[in-house]
């Protein structure tokens, strides 16, 4: 018997209630959570946070986004040493609401840390030929810390500080695929996804912006970091198997492409599965 597609939906939203969580603010709008452990931790940094009925607030003279993104960084250098995150040395933009203004910046690894909203990108990089839709998946390299050997789209990465998803996804797509920058401006937006997801580096708030790109067959992608092993070229069908009977598909990546196969019509979008599904394909910020 097939096993439920909604349980990939499930895997990624299983944040419980934040009622554990104190919420995190810049004067009068939240940004993110906190744990009762991290919030702990800023009782050491008096001056840049303070404390009050409402959770957790960056200080009152903090105006500036500027002023925000300094203090946090001050800080993140102080709970990476205690043990709160990972340091990437890669910034995001700090926003209430993913189409919001930025407020400030963070750097990625201690996003999960704030339960601030992450931005990222993921291109379906497909190939339609006369015996059907092809699809191009990477195959994640064995070291990396998040789903090593996981197959991955064709693209995908975080936005950083300052860029929008579609100057993202041509750097990540020359970084990742040397996909030239004129083949990847072809590239459709195609919609939004996003989920909450409790790991151990904390409460992931994602947003994914998902682009579709026609390859011709002639072209070949090539790994040109460590991110991907090598990539490889699946009929959508034998893709779909795997997302309906596996585990081996990166766990956000599972999202992107039931979106691709309802769109595509692979799964009925008029079904009851088919209309669970785009249900819960948005259940994050």
């Amino acid at each position: 018997m097939s096993k439920p597609l909604s349980r990939h939906i499930e895997a990624c939203n299983n944040a419980p209630s934040p009622a554990h969580l104190l919420p995190f603010h810049f004067g009068a709008q939240q940004v993110g959570w906190v744990s009762p452990e991290l919030a702990r931790a800023l009782t050491f940094l008096p001056r840049d946070f303070h404390f009050e009925g409402r959770g957790v607030a960056m200080a009152g003279r903090l105006r500036s986004a500027g002023q925000r993104s300094d203090a946090l960084a001050s800080a993140a250098q102080s709970l990476a040493r205690q043990g709160f995150g990972r340091l990437r040395g890669e910034l995001f933009d700090i926003r209430a609401a993913a189409e919001g203004p930025v407020l400030g910046t963070l750097d990625r690894g201690m996003i999960p840390q704030f339960g601030v909203i992450g931005q990222g990108v993921h291109l379906n990089g497909l190939v339609r030929r006369a015996d059907g839709l092809h699809i191009w998946v990477g195959v994640r390299a064995r070291n990396k810390a998040v789903a090593p050997g996981a197959l991955d789209n064709l693209v995908a990465g975080g936005i950083p500080a300052g860029l929008s998803a579609e100057e993202t996804l041509l750097k990540e797509a020359e970084e990742e695929a040397s996909l030239p920058p004129e083949l990847a401006a072809q590239a459709k937006r195609t919609g939004r996804l996003s989920y909450i997801f409790t790991g151990e580096e904390g409460l992931r708030r994602d947003v994914l912006h998902v682009f579709d790109l026609d390859l011709p067959e002639s072209f070949t992608p090539e790994p040109h970091d460590d991110e991907v092993e090598r990539f490889e070229l699946w009929p959508a069908p034998r893709l779909l198997e795997a997302l309906r009977e596996t585990e081996s598909i990166k766990f956000n990546v599972n999202l992107v492409l039931m979106d691709l196969f309802l769109r595509e019509g692979l799964i009925d979008p008029a079904g009851a599965e088919g209309r669970a599904l785009r249900e819960g394909l948005n259940q994050g910020p």
